[in-house]
């Protein structure tokens, strides 16, 4: 017995060591590949919006987590709701680690949502690599619009600006507009929320919906330090603190019938995951896994921490496995509740 017990022993001693060196070698040909090399950060808007903000605060501390420490560029290529930069990463880019995206929550639920013969991307099959933050969703209007919540819009019009089919800024007005009934009239064609919210500053239009309140919260303080600019509503499943505390309510809670509700809930799950990031299928498993692991030390990263605390910037990061969980639970909706709300997100001038 006790030959067999050592022998037991050794192999299990054995498989430790095969498994650790075998672990060693793949970190070794992953910093192999990255050393000396330039990785490119695909950033799905337009410059100087919140998903562009969050994407070159990522890019600047990304690359010295990964193995090998390449350095970072980052491209901005807007279009579609960011489905042109999710289109690109899935069917042109090299499938070897090289491209990352930073692609907006509506690309990953598009063909969900979308029409099946507009979406040139499978969500399933991409390689996330992680989730910069859950973010709190806001429809934003002028002080001088003449409204002072959600409710005040059942019986008044304002005009909204949207970017295009796909991105929150076009879906999510959309959907308070066709299933509730809200008094939007929705003008849209601009390009990300930059260029929006400017169209709110010179009065083109009275309001937004689908933009992050931490993002805007710090690109523009002093819209709501001078009362210029307030939240109409919350598009969340969850309240935010901040937003609590001002008496913002959640859209949800003018929901008329359970199933309203239902569908709100599930068009608003995909918020959990505001800003994903993703690799292309197809990339060796060994790289993701680094990615991954590099994402999360990037994110907890003392200097990044603090920059983010600095222009107030919320960090709440999601592991990409778990993001990769979160997306098919998604997508194993039943079919009926997602057809009704597909309906829903269908903007009817």
């Amino acid at each position: 017995m006790k030959g067999y017990s050592g022998l037991r022993h050794l192999a299990a001693g054995a498989l430790a060591m095969a498994l650790t060196c075998g672990s060693a070698l793949a970190q070794d040909a992953v910093a192999s590949f990255y050393r000396g090399r330039t990785v490119t950060l695909i950033i799905g808007s337009s410059p100087g919006g919140g998903y562009d903000l969050y994407g070159r605060l990522v890019a600047r501390f990304l690359g010295r987590h990964i193995p090998g420490n390449p350095s970072l560029v980052v491209q901005n290529m807007p279009g579609a709701g960011s489905n042109v930069a999710a289109a690109y990463i899935y069917n042109v880019a090299p499938k070897d680690g090289s491209v990352i995206g930073a692609i907006f929550m509506g690309a990953v639920v598009d063909p969900l949502f979308g029409e099946a013969k507009r979406s040139t991307h499978d969500t399933a099959k991409f390689n996330y690599i992680g989730n910069a933050n859950s973010d709190a969703y806001v429809c934003l209007v002028r002080s001088d619009a003449g409204v002072n919540s959600l409710a005040d819009v059942f019986e008044k019009e304002i005009v909204m600006g949207a970017s295009a089919e796909g991105a929150s800024t076009r879906d999510f007005p959309s959907l308070l507009k066709n299933l509730l009934g809200v008094k939007f009239k929705i003008v849209a064609g601009y390009p990300g929320t930059r260029e929006i919210n400017l169209a709110m500053e010179k009065g083109e239009v009275q309001g937004g919906c689908g933009q992050t309140w931490s993002s805007v919260a710090a690109t523009y303080p002093a819209w709501f330090r001078d009362k210029l600019v307030k939240p109409l509503v919350q598009e969340s499943n969850v309240g935010y603190p901040e937003l609590d505390r001002m008496g913002v309510a959640l859209s949800r809670e003018f929901a008329k019938t359970p199933e309203q509700k239902q569908i709100l809930e599930l068009v608003y799950s995909q918020t959990t995951f505001g800003r994903p990031y993703v690799v292309a299928p197809g990339v060796p498993q060994e790289r993701v896994e680094a990615l991954r692991k590099a994402f999360m030390a990037a994110m907890t990263d003392p200097e990044l921490v603090a920059e983010a605390k600095r222009i107030n910037l919320d960090i709440g990061p999601i592991p990409g496995d778990e993001l990769q969980a979160l997306i098919a639970k998604l997508y194993a909706t039943p079919q009926d509740v997602v057809d009704k709300a597909k309906a829903a997100l269908v903007y009817k001038p």
